[in-house]
């Protein structure tokens, strides 16, 4: 199994759900966080000041998937979310060597 953690602009949810019941993911965890890469955030303009907002608003989307099923979703992620410039965001995954569904007791796979 593997771990997604996506940080992406806040109008991508919607595909990145839909991506991922497409997929058969139905469990996701979602979170509205600041945040900023490599650009810094970007400039403004403040009564003739530049001011820079070094945190923009971004989400957090973490699930984790059947390892059969992880290159399909990155590349679904890829082609539906990516538009080529800055602000895109990062796709992380990490193994994840155990899941239990609490209320079943069923474990690994099964668990998803």
């Amino acid at each position: 199994m593997k771990k997604i953690e996506i940080i992406t602009r806040t109008e991508k949810l919607e595909i990145i759900k839909k991506i991922l019941v497409n997929h058969n993911c139905l469990g996701l965890t979602v979170y509205s966080v600041m945040g900023c890469g490599r650009q810094k955030g970007h400039i403004s303009k403040a009564e003739n000041d530049d001011v820079a907002t070094n945190l923009l608003p971004k989400i957090y989307v973490m699930t984790v998937v059947k390892d059969s099923e992880l290159k399909l979703i990155m590349n679904d992620i890829y082609n539906e979310i990516g538009t080529g410039t800055h602000g895109d965001g990062k796709l992380f995954v990490s193994n994840i060597e155990d899941a239990m569904r609490i209320r079943t007791g069923e474990c690994g796979e099964n668990a998803l």
